[in-house]
């Protein structure tokens, strides 16, 4: 192990709220990000994650996996080549989140249309 220990994460750690259980798992912006991204593409290396959030440094995005692996919801898998090649995924447990992750991809959606339906009428009025 690396001498920076992963513990995974203990019901002591959590909240009794499932709500903010859940939260407290997923709710920073890049995890929800990197969840979408790993939904829509599977497995994915790195540096292919980096480019598919955007804007997210290599030190935030790291700390951000390393989290939601200790949490078991990705798996991270090394492979032994020259240069390393880093690969993630998620777990069983990950992609449970999946009916989450649709129903607020449902409701921005929503959002998004209600938006443009009232910029369309003060528009028209």
């Amino acid at each position: 192990m690396s001498s920076v220990e992963k513990t995974p994460v203990t019901l002591v750690d959590l909240p009794p709220c499932p709500v903010e259980t859940t939260l407290t798992l997923i709710s920073d912006k890049w995890k929800v990000l990197i969840l979408r991204d790993l939904l829509l593409h599977g497995t994915m290396r790195f540096g292919e994650l980096k480019k598919s959030i955007g804007h997210v440094s290599q030190k935030v995005l790291t700390s951000q996996l390393r989290q939601m692996e200790q949490s078991g919801l990705v798996n991270r898998k090394v492979y032994a080549e020259v240069p390393p090649r880093v690969e993630y995924s998620l777990t069983e447990l990950g992609f449970s989140l999946r009916p989450i992750m649709d129903a607020m991809w449902d409701w921005g959606e929503a959002y998004k249309k209600k938006l443009a339906q009232e910029e369309d009428a003060a528009a028209n009025a």
